[in-house]
């Protein structure tokens, strides 16, 4: 259903730490202009674990307006609390939301059935399109393959983005439930071979600076272009290593900065790049001419 080159939307901050709206639908009109297939507002690299509820809201709203169905928006509503998930993704629903990215509990480390209860009770109570987001880095619990199969059975239950870093246990969900449930990489330099094992693109950090690249090597993948897609993927493999000097966001929305598409101030308890991280990072937007 959602597949393709679709981005992790930063979410810019004013001088004085709000939400700068005007910056952020720029990015949106970036993002449609290169070619884009789905934005995805309020995920990690959108800071959502610093947004209040009616940030969170505004910025999924201010997405929903500026997109005006041109293409899809997955709206990250993913909480630690189930009910709290389901609050906010009605909401998302309500606004217009085309689908929603939910994040596994994290902090709570819950078990493979709690994990399955929590997906459970957010499919029967959500009618919108879910693509399940498993990134144990972030969340302490690694959603097994075989908790995703069961997952695959809910009809609305359609994706899920794998960033365990794990082509194993991606292969063995497209093994076992490929017909079901679609794969979506969640770490950009594993996108590649991820899709050579039958995934259906990214949810990019890297598209937030590099659209169009990311885009060309999705879609040559699509195509059977093999050649181009290895060597668009080597090409990138710097620029999605810069991404993760640090925690992200904070490479990214450095970058963009520097790109002169919004201010690079993040939230506490993240904070700006080590003088050495930020040399890293500038070394590597010179070499492919970004700045």
């Amino acid at each position: 259903m959602f597949h393709g080159s679709m981005v992790a939307l930063i979410t810019p901050f004013n001088e004085e730490g709000q939400f700068d709206e005007d910056s952020y639908r720029q990015l949106i009109e970036f993002q449609i202009e290169n070619g884009t297939d789905v934005i995805v507002p309020c995920g990690t690299t959108g800071e959502s674990a610093t947004l209040n509820y009616e940030e969170h809201n505004q910025v999924i709203k201010a997405c929903i307006e500026q997109v005006n169905k041109r293409i899809p928006v997955i709206a990250g509503t993913g909480s630690n609390s189930t009910a709290e998930a389901i609050e906010i993704s009605h909401h998302s629903k309500e606004m217009g939301a085309d689908g929603l990215l939910l994040v596994a509990p994290y902090y709570n480390k819950p078990s493979q059935e709690g994990l399955y209860q929590h997906f459970k009770a957010l499919a029967e109570n959500i009618a919108l399109p879910q693509i399940l987001y498993n990134v144990p880095g972030r969340t302490g619990t690694n959603m097994s393959a075989a908790t995703t199969v069961r997952l695959a059975e809910f009809a609305n239950i359609v994706a899920i983005k794998e960033a365990s870093g794990d082509l194993t246990q991606a292969s063995e969900i497209i093994a076992r439930a490929g017909d079901k449930i679609d794969i979506i990489s969640g770490d950009d330099f594993l996108t590649l071979p991820m899709m050579a094992c039958g995934g259906k693109g990214v949810i990019s950090v890297t598209a937030n600076i590099m659209p169009a690249q990311v885009k060309a090597m999705v879609q040559a993948v699509f195509d059977n272009r093999w050649e181009d897609a290895r060597r668009l993927h080597l090409e990138l493999l710097d620029v999605h290593q810069a991404m993760f000097v640090e925690s992200n966001p904070v490479p990214v929305k450095t970058a963009a900065g520097l790109l002169g598409q919004c201010r690079p101030d993040v939230r506490l308890p993240l904070f700006s790049l080590q003088q050495s991280s930020l040399d890293k990072l500038q070394a590597v937007l010179r070499k492919h001419e970004l700045i």
